[in-house]
């Protein structure tokens, strides 16, 4: 799979790609997504042969930045961002493959906030760093041409080491035996009744969607030339947080602010896709009130 950005489910039918119809209906991989910054990126350069960390900017394709070393940690980054990239390269394991995760938090205490959501542990966490591993990366040549797996990480338990504590709760549908297979029908007729948009179009309607969210302002039909299109948008919604309903995982308490919640959300995964399950009016709206850009 292409390493693109996650999308929501309801964002991916605008331009009329109907896959996630299929995906809905389809046996997945869940898991667990943490709210954590920056996104670390680890593991073995096949350029090279050697360990690496750094950011997503080393699957950039002009300015990469992947650091070999701490001096290259430092010629390549700096602040905040720098000394949390030292500390991984420092006390990560090295991993023959290329991982993702979300950075969490230096070790000492029960209770991390990374970003939006304040994680709590059951216990002290006495490893020197926290990582929340999400995703896999395989590549034919250089890192920036690397693309994602499809198998998420919780296919791949990697062990906690004396340095690093991994975060890797379970996550799994309370309800197995639910069906989404009559709204997901209702949701092929309806189709055709709508008049999608081309790529571009559809992009200028996430951002307009996407402000409405994260200004706590509500979406409604009737303010876009294409209603029809945007009432389907609310439907696909819905499916997803019908879904997103039935998610449970064993991972750390979540809070945003004083508010318990129930984390960012997940990752689900299989044959006709991966997207995330985020409640949005909750958590990207705590995002842009946080000055945090999702």
């Amino acid at each position: 799979m292409k390493n693109t950005h996650l999308q929501h489910p309801e964002d991916s039918i605008l331009s009329g790609d109907l896959s996630v119809l299929d995906w809905f209906m389809s046996e997945s991989n869940l898991s667990v997504k943490f709210d954590g910054a920056p996104a670390i990126v680890w593991g073995t350069d096949p350029s090279t042969d050697t360990f690496f960390v750094g950011t997503k900017s080393v699957f950039n394709k002009r300015k990469i930045m992947i650091a070999h070393s701490h001096e290259e940690i430092d010629q390549f980054y700096s602040g905040n961002v720098a000394e949390i990239l030292h500390a991984c390269f420092t006390n990560l394991p090295h991993y023959s493959g290329i991982v993702q995760g979300d950075f969490i938090g230096f070790g000492g205490d029960d209770t991390f906030t990374p970003n939006t959501i304040t994680y709590i542990f059951d216990e002290v966490i006495n490893q020197n760093i926290i990582i929340a591993p999400h995703t896999l990366y395989a590549t034919d040549g250089e890192l920036k041409d690397a693309y994602t797996i499809m198998d998420m990480v919780d296919m791949e338990v990697f062990e906690d080491t004396k340095c690093c504590k991994f975060v890797q709760p379970c996550a799994w549908n309370v309800d197995d035996k639910y069906r989404f297979s009559e709204i997901v029908g209702f949701a092929r007729q309806m189709a055709q009744l709508v008049t999608f948009v081309d790529p571009l179009e559809a992009e200028s309607l996430k951002i307009a969607l996407n402000k409405c969210i994260r200004e706590g302002r509500d979406v409604d039909p009737e303010n876009f030339v294409n209603s029809r299109l945007i009432s389907y948008w609310f439907l696909i919604k819905s499916i997803k947080e019908d879904m997103l309903f039935l998610c449970r995982n064993n991972g750390p308490k979540s809070y945003i602010g004083n508010r318990k919640c129930g984390g960012e959300g997940y990752v689900r995964s299989n044959e006709f896709g991966m997207y995330k399950l985020i409640k949005r009016e909750v958590f990207s709206h705590a995002n842009f009130q946080m000055g945090v850009g999702r």
